[in-house]
């Protein structure tokens, strides 16, 4: 049989104390001088593996000594700036909250502040005048969001949508134009509309008459089937501007190399709105509508301004922020009631709050959200 060398600095240092019992069969016996350098190799390796070892764990036990944790120096500038709106905030809008929701829950009894529980909101639910008036405002309320959601949303889309036309000329005085009602108080807005709608010294005759439609004008203010939905409209007309602007810089987020894709596949005009931009704006889309919810259930001013208190005609236009109004501080003959208004007040937080959870947790789940 061929005797082949075998190579000792090639195996380990265990390998090499196996080899030598059985060095005949690999080779020739060593001797005594050729065994004691081969020992002293054995003896050289572990000294010098041992050594490299023990280096080894020193060096890591003084990085381990020298690496000291990294303390983050507390930054109180955040709580500095912070603070004074947190302030304001809990001043304004938490602690009147909380006392209404408190409030609603007493009434005064023999002249006294007692606690009632429920009471006032079985009152408000189950007594027949109270029942009427809340019921009436509510469904009003209803109508008067459901308008805004189907009239006010889609033409400020439709606007943005022309806006946002490459190489639109006077683009920016179309913006400013239609924006800026928004601007203008409430009172100036239903005073001037007050006059624009009169029938007796009102311009709406007079306009309509020139285009041949004199004969469809009617006071429209001053009859319960028409006067919700022109304070509704009026009140779409104020605020078309908000969706308007939210949609247009939706649009113009969108990347030009996605644009010039669908025209690449012949994709352009209107189709390419509805199948390329829409999908793409409809999380602004759901933002703008639960703002347009919330505004339209804490609504209060333009009704107030162009209706009155009492909500006219026949409480046609009453909604729930009128009645809250009518209720808490009273109005001619009717005395105010904080215990029944605090509670009005928050079967109309409740309804905002129950509005709100269902688009956070249910609707904005389902959208579905492109990332460029």
């Amino acid at each position: 049989m061929e005797r082949r060398p075998v190579s000792l600095r090639r195996l380990g240092v265990s390998e090499r104390l196996c080899l030598l019992p059985i060095s005949p069969l690999v080779g020739e016996m060593p001797g005594r001088a050729e065994g004691g350098a081969v020992a002293r190799d054995f003896a050289n390796d572990e000294s010098r593996s041992t050594g490299q070892g023990q280096a080894a764990m020193s060096d890591a036990t003084l990085s381990r000594d020298a690496i000291e944790p990294v303390r983050r120096s507390r930054r109180w500038h955040i709580v500095v700036f912070l603070l004074p709106a947190f302030l304001v905030y809990t001043a304004v809008m938490i602690l009147p909250l909380i006392e209404t929701l408190r409030l609603s829950l007493f009434n005064t009894v023999d002249g006294q502040n007692t606690f009632v529980g429920l009471a006032n909101f079985k009152v408000l639910f189950g007594d027949a005048r109270w029942a009427a008036d809340f019921w009436n405002a509510l469904k009003n309320n209803v109508i008067f969001f459901a308008i805004h959601m189907l009239v006010q949303n889609p033409i400020g889309v439709a606007l943005a949508a022309m806006l946002s036309i490459p190489r639109l000329r006077f683009a920016a005085f179309y913006r400013t134009a239609i924006f800026l009602p928004t601007l203008l108080s409430f009172v100036i807005v239903g005073f001037i509309w007050k006059l624009i709608l009169s029938p007796i010294w009102g311009v709406s005759p007079y306009l309509m008459d020139l285009v041949g439609l004199k004969s469809l004008f009617a006071p429209w203010l001053g009859k319960p089937g028409s006067a919700l939905i022109a304070v509704s409209l009026i009140s779409v007309w104020q605020y078309v501007g908000i969706p308007m602007m939210l949609i247009y810089a939706a649009l113009l987020s969108i990347p030009d190399e996605v644009i010039e894709a669908a025209e690449c596949d012949g994709i352009t005009g209107w189709s390419q709105f509805w199948k390329i931009k829409l999908p793409l704006v409809l999380p602004a889309i759901g933002i703008i509508s639960i703002l347009t919810f919330v505004g339209n259930f804490n609504a209060f001013d333009l009704v107030y301004t162009v209706q009155g208190a009492l909500a006219g005609p026949d409480k046609s236009t009453d909604i729930l922020g009128t009645l809250l109004y009518r209720t808490f501080f009273g109005f001619q003959l009717q005395l105010g009631d904080r215990s029944m208004g605090a509670t009005i007040a928050t079967v109309m937080f409740l309804i905002i709050l129950a509005g709100v959870t269902f688009y956070l947790f249910v609707v904005q789940r389902r959208i579905r959200r492109y990332q460029f």
